[in-house]
């Protein structure tokens, strides 16, 4: 604890030089740790940390939602990690359609979904469509997937764009990143720098994040913008190489819908080979889909972009739980709202 009062002390003496101070971190498990640690609570009142679009599970689209439940629906065969099965779509979940009876299964690896597919084909049945989501870090394991002849229904999401858009929609005041420390791992440091902000890329423990903090006012004082690695420990500056190659093999960056964004461009990857495109392979009965509709009172396309809290949303805690979730920000771990009604977590945390 010596080093975090350090740090927190030489965060008072700096904060005493501006007025307001808002810095975003894009990742769940920052948001995480910024609520378990009561990061908020520590650090002075002018100093403002912000959850920004770091859910996955969050920023995936309705109509990609509805899309997969279709698919569902249809008699396709869905595979897909737990948070997915219980977003709501606009009429249902995978999990009631799960309920109703179509096949769609929790997987927690990628050999999982191989194993219900072998199972399938001695079955005469090789429908499986596995419904990928996630940034950079999840991507190269859906890459092996496709590798290995797998059909892929693909939300893979890249951070930077998001970033890049939040910036140039002004919505925000946003002085500094605070940038996710697992994609960083892939990506490196490197796509950061297209962002004329302040920024740290930064680990996952309290230290971490007061560290982070700690540099981007630095920066700010010093009238500096740069992207500085606080997670050198694991972060390089040309990321995983080998995992960026794999993606660039398989994958096409392509215009990308999120929640509570629109269409950002360049911002997904799609499947490149058609055959396993699931959009593609079933473009028949995606054409059908109407166009979804909203979640009454839901808040979750403004808390995502860091216009609103958790406590700021009328179903928040009040018909809105981890147990009965109404919105994407209350399924995922890494969701904001999920991380608030956890640990209690407001504008300040005691």
């Amino acid at each position: 604890m010596k080093i975090e009062k350090k740090i927190i002390n030489e965060i008072n003496i700096l904060a005493e030089e501006f007025d307001e101070v808002k810095f975003m971190e894009v990742c769940g498990t920052h948001t995480q740790t910024v609520a378990k640690y009561g990061i908020r609570g520590v650090l002075p009142e002018n100093i403002k940390l912000i959850s920004g679009p770091g859910c996955p599970v969050c920023v995936t689209s309705q109509e990609d939602i509805d899309a997969v439940i279709e698919l569902a629906l249809n008699g396709i065969s869905i595979a897909t990690y737990g948070d997915m099965i219980r977003v709501p779509g606009s009429k249902m979940s995978l999990d009631y359609a799960k309920a109703k009876g179509s096949d769609i299964t929790i997987v927690y690896s990628i050999e999982d979904c191989f194993k219900i597919k072998k199972l399938k084909e001695n079955l005469d049945n090789d429908n499986l469509v596995f419904f990928g989501v996630g940034f950079e870090t999840t991507t190269p394991m859906t890459c092996v997937a496709l590798k290995k002849g797998l059909t892929v229904y693909s939300v893979h999401k890249l951070v930077v764009p998001a970033m890049d858009a939040l910036l140039a929609m002004g919505e925000i005041k946003i002085d500094g990143f605070i940038d996710p420390g697992h994609v960083s791992t892939i990506i490196g440091v490197k796509p950061y720098r297209k962002l004329k902000v302040p920024q740290v890329i930064t680990g996952f423990e309290a230290v971490d994040v007061l560290a982070s903090v700690l540099m981007l006012l630095r920066q700010l004082k010093e009238g500096r913008c740069e992207v500085e690695n606080e997670y050198a420990r694991l972060v390089h500056e040309e990321g995983n190489v080998k995992a960026l190659n794999l993606m660039n093999e398989v994958l096409d960056v392509a215009d990308s819908r999120w929640r509570g964004f629109g269409v950002i461009p360049k911002s997904g990857m799609e499947v490149r080979d058609d055959e396993l495109n699931a959009k593609i392979k079933y473009g028949e009965i995606l054409n059908e889909i109407p166009k979804p509709g909203e979640i009454p009172g839901c808040a979750c396309s403004e808390i995502i972009r860091g216009l609103k809290e958790p406590d700021e949303c009328p179903l928040f805690r009040e018909v809105c739980t981890p147990d009965a979730p109404r919105g994407p920000c209350m399924v995922s771990q890494e969701g904001t709202c999920n991380i608030f009604f956890r640990y209690s977590a407001g504008s300040a945390l005691p």
